[in-house]
């Protein structure tokens, strides 16, 4: 198999709700591709959760991935609530809906395709490839509409 695909998320919201962005790095055998887009009325974890699902959905074939990201929200939902999640038919263990449900399909559905490890960065501290990320993020704002 091929070198893996390193990819680096974020979201950003002004205001929460508010406007928001969501954007994303691709990296492979020293290609880069940017990846960014925006909603007019969106909260910061619908949009760290649309970053790593553009992302994923961006990728033409199965793949092994890299993929940073500075939400705990993505990378525990992933790693530890995801499954729990499913089996007790979308809901949290205090039986109430899980939010933003719609999208936790979504990344569910772009991870199956793909051979994934999880990697939690600290934002705003100097990681290249998060800085990148949240730019694009917050160019996702800038662009909007």
């Amino acid at each position: 198999m091929s070198e893996p695909v390193t990819i680096h998320t974020d979201g950003a919201c002004r205001g929460n709700p508010g406007p928001g962005g969501w954007g994303a790095l691709l990296q492979f055998e020293g290609k880069k591709r940017e990846l960014f887009g925006g909603e007019p009325n969106t909260t910061n974890n619908r949009m760290e959760l649309t970053a790593a699902i553009e992302a994923l959905s961006a990728l033409k074939r199965s793949c092994r991935v890299e993929l940073h990201t500075d939400s705990t929200y993505v990378r525990q939902g992933i790693m530890q609530w995801l499954a729990n999640w499913k089996r007790n038919g979308w809901k949290t263990a205090a039986k109430k809906p899980v939010k933003n449900a719609d999208l936790w399909r979504a990344l569910d559905a772009a991870c199956e395709r793909h051979e994934i490890n999880w990697h939690w960065v600290k934002g705003h501290s100097g990681d290249v490839g998060n800085e990148a990320a949240d730019a694009l993020a917050n160019r996702g704002i800038d662009e909007m509409g």
